[in-house]
């Protein structure tokens, strides 16, 4: 059991952590701090914390593990804020869903990536942000990537999948950079279509009859553009090289499908469909 955690930054991910780790038993008192006092003042009211700091190095300096639940742009401040206050044998992970730009700020910073910083990502969350949409239940049987680097110690590698499996999660491991690029592909990405194609209608002169006539499809295609744009613009910024690699793959192939359209070829057309469905269907048990 971990007697003392902190976590900087009680958003969603953050706070979600929090309940759940409190709902296992596997941590003690949780002590939280967020850049935004109504997040921290939310949390301590909801109980998703026991105690509220008013600064990270407060918050972490009895924290024998540290979660930091911040944008990824501001993953590296975070732990410059309260390094000076971390105990000697602390454990500090992190939620980022880049883990590149991550490693090189910190390695920035620090000159080498310290030993008992482990990267980590859940593959969980919604459309929804702020502590008080946090749920207990975010990480059942959710992926939880851990990116180990060439410094990283073993024993707060093993620490922290400790912890993500005490709350139902699944832990794998993989590189950095393949983290990165898969998460392209999977999320980063589709966010970036979702709000490019929302913002396109919503700039249409008929936008006020589009909307309302708008069905299932659109809401299930366009949901992840209500997230966080602060937070999905620090998500593509950090991961930019990957995110444009396939935005100009994907003007490509709408480029290929105009020109089937212009062309009247719609049996091409329909073979595009049908391997797309094909794809989806054969993979559709893996995708959670």
């Amino acid at each position: 059991m971990i007697q003392h955690l902190a976590i900087l930054g009680l958003g969603l991910i953050g706070g979600s952590f929090a309940r759940a780790l409190r709902a296992s038993g596997a941590v003690g008192t949780i002590t939280g701090f967020d850049t935004d006092p109504q997040q921290t003042t939310t949390a301590l009211r909801l109980g998703v914390i026991d105690r509220a700091a008013d600064s990270a190095s407060a918050a972490v300096a009895e924290a024998q593990v540290v979660v930091i639940a911040v944008p990824v742009l501001h993953t590296a401040d975070a732990l410059r804020a309260c390094r000076d206050a971390l105990l000697p044998d602390v454990v500090v992970t992190d939620v980022g869903s880049t883990k590149g730009s991550v490693l090189a700020d910190i390695r920035r910073d620090f000159g080498e990536l310290p030993p008992w910083f482990v990267p980590g990502h859940p593959i969980a969350g919604t459309e929804k942000s702020g502590v008080a949409n946090a749920v207990v239940d975010l990480f059942r049987n959710r992926r939880v990537i851990l990116t180990p680097h060439a410094h990283q110690d073993p024993a707060a590698c093993a620490t922290v999948t400790a912890l993500w499996r005490s709350v139902g999660a699944r832990v794998v491991e993989m590189a950095a950079a393949r983290h990165d690029a898969i998460f392209a592909a999977t999320s980063h990405f589709p966010h970036l279509l979702a709000f490019a194609f929302v913002d396109m209608l919503a700039r249409r002169d008929d936008a006020d009859d589009v909307f309302p006539n708008a069905g299932g499809g659109f809401r299930d295609f366009t949901r992840i553009a209500s997230s966080s744009p602060a937070m999905w613009h620090d998500i593509v910024r950090a991961n930019a090289g990957p995110v444009r690699d396939l935005l100009a793959q994907q003007i490509e192939e709408l480029q290929g499908l105009l020109a089937l359209m212009d062309a009247g070829d719609w049996p091409a057309l329909q073979v595009v469909f049908e391997r797309a469905r094909a794809a989806r269907e054969r993979h559709l048990s893996q995708i959670e």
